[in-house]
C-alpha cells in the first residue's frame, strides 16, 4: 500500500478534497494508495474533525511543545515515519520546515501555494497579486525544497483577478481551483512513480 500523510494547521479543506478524490475514486482498491493518516500542529485544527467523520487516523504534534523548530521536526519526521509514507502532503501546514525535514523527504514531499509560483512566494499572495495589478493569480502543486516555494511545479491553475478584488475575494476563487488541482497532483505523483 502507497500511504500518503497530510499535515494540516487549520481547516482542511485541502486535506478533505485530497480525501474525498481518494474515496470517490477508490484509489486504495484501484491504485494501492490511500491517505494514512491526517497530522496537525495544532489540536484545535477543524480539518482533524473533518479527517476523523472520513475514518482517517488523526494525530497531533504540537509546536508549542517543543524548543526548537529542529526538535519539532524531530518529533514530527518520527510520527509521520510510523506510517511508512510514499508521499507527505503539505495541505495549509503553516510551520516553515527544517532543511533536515525537507531532505528527509527529499523527492517524496509537496506542498500548495496560492500564486503561480515562480510569483509571489511567502504570505500575502492574493493582496500582492492585486496590488502589483495581475490579470490572473492563482494556486501552484510543488516539490518541496530547502528554499521556500522554489521545488518543481507539478501543476497550476489560473484564476482572474476580477476588478474590484479583495485579498478575500480572489482567495475564495483560488482556493475552489486548489481543491480541483491538488487531488489531480497527488494521483499524478503516484502515476509518474510507476
Amino acid at each position: 500500500m502507497k500511504n500518503i500523510v497530510i499535515l494540516i494547521s487549520g481547516s482542511g479543506s485541502n486535506m478533505a478534497a485530497i480525501a474525498r478524490t481518494a474515496q470517490k475514486e477508490a484509489w486504495q482498491d484501484r491504485r494501492g494508495m490511500r491517505v494514512a493518516a491526517v497530522i496537525s500542529n495544532r489540536a484545535d485544527a477543524q480539518g482533524l474533525a473533518l479527517a476523523k467523520d472520513m475514518g482517517i487516523a488523526t494525530e497531533v504534534v504540537s509546536h508549542r511543545s517543543f524548543d526548537s523548530r529542529e526538535a519539532f521536526d524531530a518529533a514530527l519526521m518520527a510520527r509521520i515515519d510510523q506510517h511508512a509514507p510514499q508521499l507527505v502532503v503539505l495541505a495549509g501546514f503553516m510551520r516553515i520546515l527544517t532543511p533536515g525535514f525537507v531532505q528527509h523527504y527529499a523527492g517524496r514531499l509537496i506542498n500548495i501555494h496560492p500564486s503561480l509560483l515562480p510569483a509571489f512566494t511567502g504570505l500575502n499572495t492574493h493582496q500582492r497579486a492585486i496590488d502589483a495589478g495581475c490579470q490572473v493569480a492563482g494556486a501552484t502543486v510543488h516539490q518541496v525544497t530547502v528554499e521556500l516555494d522554489h521545488g518543481a511545479i507539478l501543476a497550476q491553475a489560473v484564476v482572474p483577478v476580477l476588478p474590484g478584488d479583495s485579498a478575500d475575494t480572489l482567495a475564495t476563487r483560488v482556493l475552489t481551483q486548489e481543491h480541483l488541482i491538488f487531488p489531480q497532483a497527488v494521483r499524478s505523483f503516484f502515476e509518474r512513480c510507476v
